[in-house]
């Protein structure tokens, strides 16, 4: 397919976003499709090994057309960067609703969760991964691997409810904090957050989107770079100087 030159991609968003052409749609997903097959990409890096990529491709893409359906072409945002966001964002909403790992790493990780638990009674200390797999009958790779990929997939939300096995009952899951601040230093703290929020809001947008992305969506200053059409060096330089613009705030949170 011959390359997409900005004065064709330029009629593309024309035709869409002024009388929604299925064509013009067509080749804009075509376009952008190496940009969710880079997410899809560096997102299954960290998932388990039967989590099937054509999955996450499919979930790509109804953030990928989501996108298209939101995005305003007259603003002064580079789609790239809008559809980074929704491409990400669907593709770990999916995730999140589905349960990724098999019934035979679930009783992996019964079998390993229940030799902790009598091999930590026996020795009154932290157990070692060795000693699990010397336990269990697997080996280390395998009570590493099950381990975190039950982790992984056991990630709550911590505003999720469960349900009562008894009566059914919904149950909120709470979490005693043991630092918990006082009144006056929540107040403190909210204001200083204001403080921050507003600084941040004027911020140039670029700067706002380095911000963003770097913190946020955890991507590198080269991946930034990338997304915006910027050196690496160009988005170092936007990045120091919206901290420069935030500093004084930031260190009176973090202290």
């Amino acid at each position: 397919m011959a390359q997409v030159t900005l004065s064709d991609e330029k009629q593309y968003w024309d035709k869409w976003t002024q009388c929604r052409d299925k064509e013009a749609c067509n080749m804009l997903i075509k376009k952008y499709m190496p940009l969710v097959r880079y997410h899809v990409g560096r997102i299954s890096v960290s998932l388990p090994k039967n989590v099937d990529k054509d999955d996450l491709l499919s979930l790509g893409m109804v953030g990928l057309y989501d996108a298209l359906e939101k995005y305003d072409p007259n603003r002064d945002l580079k789609f790239d960067t809008y559809a980074t966001f929704r491409i990400r964002g669907a593709i770990l909403d999916g995730l999140r609703k589905e349960d990724w790992l098999p019934r035979s790493s679930r009783e992996k990780a019964k079998k390993i969760e229940a030799a902790i638990e009598r091999l930590e009674q026996r020795y009154l200390r932290n157990v070692t991964a060795e000693e699990i797999a010397s336990d269990v009958g697997l080996s280390i790779e395998e009570v590493v691997q099950t381990v975190n990929e039950n982790f992984f997939s056991n990630v709550l939300s911590i505003d999720e409810q469960l349900q009562d096995k008894e009566d059914g009952d919904n149950i909120n899951i709470v979490i005693k904090d043991e630092r918990t601040k006082s009144p006056e230093d929540m107040l403190l703290q909210e204001e200083l957050f204001e403080q921050l929020s507003h600084l941040i809001s004027e911020l140039s947008e670029k700067e706002q989107f380095v911000i963003s992305l770097f913190y946020k969506e955890e991507l590198t200053l080269t991946e930034i770079g990338q997304i915006l059409g910027l050196s690496t060096s160009r988005i170092s330089q936007i990045h120091s100087r919206a901290l420069a613009k935030l500093k004084s705030v930031l260190e009176k949170i973090v202290s």
